[in-house]
């Protein structure tokens, strides 16, 4: 393998306070020398999560093996995602009068047709659903476990406690049709709108403005290249999208 010099599109503020992170795990653990100190490591972590680079070809490029690098990995993924908020502290602060944007997205894995329950038909392709929260302004709030792909939004949601927790807020939510049947505080768009009066098709029209901005969510999700085609474990995905979580909420604070 040859080395090459390249950039990662990421704030060096994301990468320092990464490397923090990192150094606390090391003090907690009573580590001590490592291949990489603790800014090399966060900075391996974020190419690999923002580029999905393969991680022999990073490994190669920072100088240490693959398991090593796999190690590395895996150690800071397991910290990110642990400052990842739970769905109530994500929930804390709203209430009656304010609504949020509940939708599901589709994370593509690697698999082959004999993986059923990883099959969506909705996407016709193999991947794992992670339902999502956003404020009125797309702003990610929570990220739900992963699961797989042919889980139906709506199961999802009820499993993940979504439907029940807004209800004890009284969080009005806004969602797409796949939600329909929810109940509690979830609105979803009419069917067969065009054939309703005209009220009918004028709350159809403000229901998808308003939930439009919860399409910001996904975008800055799938941002980072390893959730557009992840090659990883399933088990693994959930954590992979908590820490991602806790580094878009770094970028918002920061």
């Amino acid at each position: 393998m040859v080395p090459y010099r390249a950039t990662i599109d990421v704030p060096h503020e994301l990468v320092e306070h990464v490397s923090w992170l990192i150094y606390a795990r090391r003090c907690e653990r009573g580590s001590r020398w490592r291949k990489l100190d603790c800014f090399r490591q966060a900075l391996l972590v974020l190419v690999h999560l923002r580029k999905n680079e393969p991680l022999p070809a990073l490994a190669a490029g920072f100088g240490v093996s693959t398991a090593t690098a796999w190690r590395y990995v895996s150690e800071t993924l397991d910290v990110l995602a642990a400052w990842a908020p739970g769905l109530h502290e994500a929930l804390t602060g709203l209430g009656e009068g304010d609504h949020v944007i509940v939708d599901g997205t589709l994370i593509p894995i690697d698999r082959i047709a004999a993986d059923e329950p990883y099959y969506s038909m909705k996407h016709r392709k193999h991947g794992m659903n992670v339902q999502v929260i956003a404020r009125s302004d797309g702003t990610p709030l929570w990220f739900s476990r992963a699961t797989p792909g042919r889980t139906h939004d709506l199961t999802a949601a009820r499993a993940h406690g979504i439907v029940q927790a807004c209800l004890t807020r009284q969080v009005l939510v806004l969602a797409d049709r796949a939600y329909q049947g929810a109940g509690a505080t979830f609105r979803t768009p009419y069917y067969h709108h065009r054939e309703q009066p005209e009220h009918y098709q004028q709350f159809n029209r403000d229901h998808a403005r308003l939930r439009a901005p919860g399409e910001r969510a996904f975008a800055q999700l799938k941002s980072w290249r390893i959730l557009r085609r992840a090659r990883c474990s399933t088990r693994r995905i959930g954590t992979i999208v908590q820490a991602v979580h806790t580094l878009l909420t770094c970028s918002y604070s920061g």
